[in-house]
């Protein structure tokens, strides 16, 4: 027996007590649990459970009376989950986590008699997060030490020299299967009036919770991928995102590389304020740490950007300078903790940057199915706010239309929140669509949005690097937001040099998009590199 089916079992075992915390239940529907006052019993039924547990309790979906396993069809059970979660909501409680299993039918096969699950409500409404939430894009070459350092930041453990504490960020394959969550970001920790609130295994998605719950400040980091071949997936990581600030690692015996340069470039040209840590110092003499900072200063003031050595004028100069032109600079070390305590200093103190008033809006990253749940669509809202049971609009489909939708439940590394605000890394569950119609680069907007897919926009455009000029029918993979889209560009006066700034019409080649004027946007291909701002979105005459 797996440990998860252990779960079911031991609950089954339990059984439905006059004082106990379990509660059988085949199904709960709208029209009959919420309507002519059964929704105040029921909610006073799951309160009493509640109680008798401690502040928790077990409800046993898909099965009968006696504790049978009867099994109810996927959208018989969603919708139980969307009625008890109102019960709880009722009760004062919130669903902390529900596992799922298929019921064998006659001939085995698995799921062939539907679902059965296990809910566990706890006391307490669900968290409400306040705005003190950054978001940190990290970056820089393979092997300098980006997942170290932040393994190493938010646990607080110092690595072993081996890279340990980078394993404490790898992806689990499992965890994208069964979670309901969103978890873009690779780390995340936090601070309670000033002091670190650290996790202990970043692999327990209940520790992830535990840092949301606790820290009334939390810093979320969204990892890049160092490896040139891979440049498409920093790209998204950093212009995909809603990010508050970047975070360059140069390794000290290596100094800056290729990749280097050109995550820095992407991150100056999006105008993301950007902090350098230079890693690995413990491994080389003060000499080569010294001139590898020379080598950084060079490459930053070529950039047309100030650096700003925190180790001479100190965080509080670093905290009131740090801008699109001014890049603070410091030196740490995984192995012997240095420099983390100024890091931490910076993300406690740092304000957000991310400006996300207006109406709610959210490109979508990711998309997940979860047995029980339906289609999840996970990524960063942009502006605004969204709650439980928001309608929505998703789109554009290949045929630039938009299709409505329904939030049936958000959550944030792992914890159920009831509305989720711009900046925040989130999954939104989604009622009325298949997971299989939802893809990166579509939109979630207000129902009453209006919006309009676009095929076709103007841009603003400078042109980093190129071998020879920019033509007309020229054809890169333009990123914008989370789009990543074949496109074809027709400059204004049929050509573009490299170094130029200008205006181009860009063409998706596919399908269409939501994209808006003053959006920036990164272009590739090859060894061609721009960026850009989108002018206008009315179609060419």
């Amino acid at each position: 027996m797996s440990p998860d089916r252990a779960v079911l079992e031991q609950a089954l075992e339990r059984g439905e007590q006059e004082g106990g915390s379990v509660e059988f239940k085949e199904r709960l529907t709208r029209a009959l649990h919420l309507a002519d006052g059964r929704l105040e019993s029921l909610a006073a039924q799951l309160r009493h459970r509640v109680l008798s547990g401690d502040g928790e309790a077990t409800y046993v979906v898909g099965v009968t009376d006696d504790g049978g396993l009867a099994g109810i069809a996927p959208a018989a059970f969603s919708e139980t989950m969307d009625v008890l979660s109102l019960l709880a909501e009722e009760a004062g409680a919130h669903i902390d986590e529900v596992q799922t299993w298929g019921v064998p039918d006659g001939s085995g096969t698995e799921g062939g008699n539907g679902l059965v699950g296990v809910a566990t409500i706890r006391e307490g409404a669900m968290l409400d997060v306040d705005d003190e939430h950054i978001v940190v894009g990290t970056a820089g070459h393979v092997d300098h030490g980006k997942s170290t350092l932040v393994g190493s930041l938010v646990t607080g453990q110092p690595d072993d020299g081996e890279g340990g504490t980078r394993s404490f960020l790898d992806v689990q394959p499992h965890e994208v299967e069964r979670g309901l969550s969103a978890d873009l970001s690779y780390g995340v920790y936090g601070f309670d009036e000033g002091d670190p609130v650290r996790m202990d295994n970043p692999h327990r998605k209940t520790d992830r919770a535990r840092i949301v719950e606790e820290a009334d400040r939390l810093v979320s980091f969204v990892d890049t991928v160092g490896h040139e071949p891979w440049l498409r997936t920093t790209i998204r990581g950093l212009v995909g995102q809603k990010l508050d600030y970047g975070l360059l690692v140069v390794a000290a015996d290596d100094g800056p590389t290729k990749t280097t340069r050109e995550h820095l470039g992407i991150l100056l040209a999006t105008d993301l304020p950007t902090i350098v840590a230079i890693t690995k110092t413990d491994v080389v003499d003060d000499a080569r740490v010294e001139e590898v900072e020379r080598e950084v200063e060079r490459l930053l003031r070529n950039a047309d950007r100030t650096p700003l050595r925190i180790d001479r004028y100190g965080v509080e100069t670093a905290i009131e300078e740090i801008s699109e032109q001014v890049v603070p600079v410091l030196r740490t070390s995984a192995v012997t903790m240095a420099g983390l305590q100024e890091l931490d200093e910076l993300f406690e103190r740092l304000p957000k940057t991310a400006d996300g008033a207006g109406d709610f809006s959210m490109y979508i990253d990711r998309t997940y199915k979860v047995a029980g749940v339906g289609a999840v669509a996970s990524g960063t809202v942009r502006t605004g706010t969204v709650s439980a049971g928001d309608e929505l609009l998703l789109g554009p489909m290949n045929d630039g239309t938009f299709r409505e939708v329904e939030v049936r439940s958000i959550e944030m590394h792992y914890h159920r929140v009831d509305e989720a605000k711009a900046g925040r890394i989130v999954g939104v569950a989604l009622k009325g669509v298949r997971e299989s119609a939802v893809e990166r680069g579509m939109v979630l907007l207000p129902r009453d949005a209006d919006p309009r897919a676009v095929r076709e926009f103007e841009a603003e455009v400078m042109v980093l690097n190129h071998p020879t000029r920019i033509q007309s029918g020229y054809e890169p993979v333009v990123h914008v937001e989370t789009v990543s889209e074949a496109a074809e560009f027709t400059p204004e006066g049929g050509h573009l040099l490299p170094g130029d700034r200008g205006t181009t019409r860009v063409r998706f080649k596919f399908r269409p998009y939501y994209v808006e004027p003053g959006q920036r946007f990164v272009f590739r291909e090859g060894q061609s590199k721009g960026v850009g701002t989108v002018t206008d979105v009315t179609p060419a005459e």
